[in-house]
């Protein structure tokens, strides 16, 4: 299994908005062990939304754990076949830990506040900060 989680290359967390990330942490997770038995950093070369979806499918992604993300990121994240976890603050590689673990905190509320259609989220809405 990959999973890939938009990435803060600073900080180390996870970044608070799907459509503006500029890296992706990919990690590579055994299937029977669910163990990480290697991770990189890719960069995003600037796209944005619909092209992050066909990059996330070019890098081979199963799942997304990301910050915020609007409801067009979603379907086409449905389409592509790619299970996401938004709403997810902190470090990436503890949140994937968490995942594997079964116990990540995530709110599929989460969303950004330019997105209209989603309101009474709080104005941090994109950074995921639910918990």
């Amino acid at each position: 299994m990959r999973i890939a989680v938009c990435y803060d290359d600073k900080t180390g967390e996870v970044f608070g908005h799907f459509g503006e990330t500029q890296f992706f942490k990919l990690y590579e997770v055994d299937d029977d062990t669910k163990e990480i038995t290697a991770s990189e950093v890719k960069g995003t070369e600037g796209y944005s939304h619909t092209a992050l979806i066909g990059l996330l499918s070019y890098y081979g992604a199963d799942l997304l754990l990301s910050g915020g993300m609007g409801g067009h990121a979603r379907d086409l994240l449905d389409k592509a076949g790619i299970r996401y976890f938004p709403g997810v603050s902190g470090n990436a590689d503890e949140q994937v830990a968490a995942y594997l673990a079964g116990n990540l905190q995530y709110d599929m509320d989460a969303t950004c506040p330019h997105h209209e259609h989603h309101h009474g989220h709080g104005e941090d809405g994109c950074c995921g900060h639910h918990h």
